[in-house]
């Protein structure tokens, strides 16, 4: 049989998990001092729910899952909903949306969420792009005030530069801002998102791009002009006067917007003279997922093709499942994305109990359980082979350091440095 995993799937092997689990346990720390604490939900979610509106072009990914209990053959003509009852969920939003309706009675408000786990979208496999990865989220549900997007911004900021990656830009937007400027275009409501699907692309295929598509979306080109003498003008402005030239420039756009943008700009400038932060306002940010309420916003590296974090808030997608609106935002780090970009750094220390074979098994238990008392990860190893052999593969395999144990040397022998020779 074929032993390679799964397209789309990966194994990964003992040095790989320990930067993947270096990096986790950095970003929890950070998390858990914002106050976020840890939640689980089940991998399978009902079918009804993951193809419910809520996802996006996700729900295209969705890989469904058969009910109990069919026979080996089904009836021609049969309905694959028929056939189907649950799904693996295609990210964590969803779930908690769920989680939080069933549990909301016995938890606190405003709620801190922090989610780790796999998720699984049925996607072409490419390089980067995987049908099982991992998501890393926090959310905070209840709280309606723009303390929620400006928490979320330096809690996720701050768990990047504590795992190593710096040089990141935070991006900025709202979806009620981008609704004023399609608003303002005189663009029906049902051809926003054709507007948005276009500004969304504009750093990929440029000006020149987005006006060959626009009069495709029922834009001409006197307001494509204005558009994006809009768009351009609110590029690069200054953070302090984001609220008064937003009004200024948007007809239509509602104060409390401009107030929220404002307050945004205010929070995120003030956290950046405490340590670097670097961010802006961005125009055509738009943001995949169509429960997007409000503020939205990306990290990118110049490292990477695309963001390596986002999120928003999104305030009506709770009460899908509570029948009652219930204010939510929430961040998502691309955590694939940031432990190919973040150094490994100094390998945490481990050593080999390197015996040959006369050597009594109660010796060799004995000196590991030693080293171990001292805090330091052990594994006793059998000698074979050839000696610089044996050690290029200890190396290889994460080892630090060794002891060689022989039957002629003390119960003690010397830890040396793998790589010293």
């Amino acid at each position: 049989m074929d032993n390679s995993p799964a397209r789309g799937t990966r194994d990964l092997l003992p040095a790989t998990v320990a930067v993947r689990d270096h990096v986790l346990a950095t970003i929890t720390e950070v998390y858990h001092r914002f106050g976020y604490q840890r939640i689980e939900t089940p991998a399978l979610e009902g079918i009804e729910r993951l193809s419910g509106g809520q996802g996006g072009e996700n729900e295209k990914l969705i890989y469904r899952v058969l009910r109990r209990g069919l026979d080996e053959t089904v009836a021609a003509g049969t309905e694959v909903k028929d056939l189907v009852d649950l799904g693996l969920r295609y990210d964590l939003t969803v779930p908690l949306t769920r989680f939080y309706g069933n549990n909301h009675a016995t938890l606190p408000t405003p709620f801190r969420s922090f989610q780790f786990g796999p998720v699984w979208r049925a996607e072409r496999p490419q390089k980067g792009r995987y049908r099982q990865f991992n998501q890393c989220d926090i959310d905070m549900i209840g709280e309606e005030s723009v303390l929620a997007e400006v928490e979320l911004i330096e809690a996720t900021t701050e768990a990047l530069a504590a795992a190593g990656l710096g040089g990141t830009t935070v991006r900025v937007s709202d979806r009620r801002f981008l609704s004023a400027l399609a608003r303002a275009a005189d663009l029906p409501e049902e051809a926003w998102t054709g507007l948005f699907i276009t500004l969304d692309k504009l750093d990929k295929i440029g000006w020149d791009g987005v006006r060959a598509e626009l009069p495709e979306r029922g834009l001409d080109t006197a307001r494509i002009d204005r558009l994006q003498e809009t768009i351009v003008g609110l590029r690069g402005v200054d953070p302090a006067k984001l609220g008064d030239t937003l009004a200024d420039t948007v007809p239509g756009l509602p104060d409390e917007v401009v107030a929220d943008l404002a307050q945004t700009a205010d929070a995120l400038a003030a956290l950046a003279g405490t340590r670097p932060v670097s961010w802006e306002f961005d125009p055509t940010l738009v943001r995949g997922m169509g429960y997007y309420t409000g503020q939205i916003f990306e990290i990118t590296h110049p490292a990477s093709s695309g963001s390596v974090a986002g999120g928003g808030r999104y305030d009506r997608l709770v009460g899908r499942s509570l029948g009652k609106d219930v204010p939510a935002c929430g961040f998502s780090i691309g955590f694939e994305r940031i432990v190919d970009l973040i150094d490994a750094g100094p390998r945490t220390a481990a050593v080999a109990v390197l015996y040959e074979a006369d050597v009594p098994l109660t010796r060799v238990t004995s000196l590991a359980r030693q080293l171990r008392a001292e805090g330091t990860a052990v594994s006793p190893v059998r000698r074979r082979g050839k000696f610089g052999a044996q050690l290029g593969r200890l190396q290889e395999w994460g080892f630090t350091s060794f002891a060689h144990l022989r039957a002629d040397t003390g119960d003690t022998p010397e830890l040396r440095a793998l790589g010293d020779g």
